[in-house]
């Protein structure tokens, strides 16, 4: 949890949830006790393991705290590989394993709808884990999403100043199926129109950093590469593909990213990437996990659990906590994504980055 974190909790309080956002911390005795020693059977279904944080991060840290929770608790992981198909079937095969609760992240938010439906008629209740799958959803956890849009575009207007006026920018937002790409679009949008120009704008399905290659490539033929003079990408593993096609142009533009990647870390430092926007895995990895065995103990959500009320494409209202993102740039890496124990300064610090870490100061 980063300093500015902290501070925002010691000042707000409990305002902090009045307002709908709750903090990294806000969450500690919701999800510190003990549950009792009743049989929890959970499934948890994540979407993809091309982005690093899923096997990385979110799946030990759920299943940790799953079994700090319920130490004799069965626990059916599942994998999607990008596949809406694939994961429809996984759901089918946790219903029929006894799974009590599944912790779901959609990789199509709206296809995965009959799935929720099956589990919701089975009594199965889901928790929709960072991005809010379409259906009779029991409870939800994730980031302000529309926030890190917002961080984003305002990281690359600082980044751009007085060239914002002089060219224009090109828009990566993120595969079209996941819910989470739709706000953080708009929060960039929200901040960005008006004061720069948008010369292409794309999609990219599945978050595919080849596709996001592609597209990058195909903007600076179609613009040329002296009008662009930024880019805003959704996350980093798009980031990654674009700034392969930048360095292949010969061009150093400002790049957004998001998802606080170990490689984009180490483009910040090397100055090929402007920002990323770090979510911290272990507070949403651990509220869902507590909301999972609360559920799958037939014990009803505290409400400073589910502080919130969102609403999902197919209009059901879904008790939630909402975290708050923190932007990531080449001067607070050691207070961010080393403080918060995603990397150690070892990890960053290859020979290949050693120079760079240390005029950054990260030693």
């Amino acid at each position: 949890m980063t300093r500015t974190v902290r501070a925002a909790i010691a000042v707000a309080g409990t305002a902090v949830l009045s307002l709908g956002v709750v903090t990294t911390s806000g969450v500690a005795d919701a999800v510190g006790g003990k549950a009792a020693a009743d049989e929890v059977k959970i499934g948890l279904l994540l979407p993809e393991s091309k982005t690093t944080r899923y096997e990385k991060f979110d799946r030990p840290y759920i299943e940790a705290k799953i079994k700090e929770l319920a130490p004799n608790a069965q626990i059916d992981y599942y994998n999607a590989a990008e596949s809406a198909t694939t994961q429809q079937q996984q759901v089918n095969t946790a219903l029929a394993k006894g799974d009590k609760v599944l912790i779901l992240d959609a990789v199509d938010a709206k296809s995965i709808q009959s799935s929720v439906d099956k589990a919701n008629k089975a009594g199965v209740k889901v928790v929709a884990y960072d991005r809010l799958a379409q259906g009779p959803v029991d409870a939800y956890v994730s980031y302000d999403n529309h926030k890190v849009g917002e961080l984003q575009g305002k990281a690359l207007l600082d980044a751009l100043g007085d060239k914002a006026g002089s060219g224009v920018i090109v828009m990566h937002n993120g595969s079209p199926t996941d819910p989470n790409a739709a706000e953080f679009k708009a929060g960039a949008h929200s901040v960005l129109d008006g004061k720069v120009k948008i010369g292409k704008e794309y999609d990219t399905p599945n978050w595919d950093p080849n596709n996001a290659n592609q597209q990058m490539s195909g903007a600076i033929s179609a613009l040329g590469k002296d009008k662009i003079v930024g880019v805003y990408s959704a996350n980093d593993g798009l980031a990654a593909g674009i700034s392969t096609a930048l360095k292949a142009a010969g061009m150093s533009v400002p790049l957004t990213g998001q998802d606080a990647q170990l490689d984009a870390v180490q483009r910040i430092l090397q100055g090929t990437q402007t920002i990323t926007v770090e979510k911290p895995y272990k507070p949403e990895a651990d509220i869902a996990a507590t909301m999972a065995v609360d559920l799958a103990q037939g014990k009803a959500l505290p409400k400073n659990l589910i502080p919130v009320t969102v609403t999902s494409g197919s209009g059901q209202k879904v008790p939630a906590t909402l975290l708050t993102p923190v932007v990531v740039n080449k001067d607070n890496i050691k207070d961010t994504v080393v403080k918060d124990g995603l990397y150690t300064v070892q990890e960053i610090c290859t020979p290949a980055y050693a120079d760079a870490c240390k005029k950054a100061g990260l030693e």
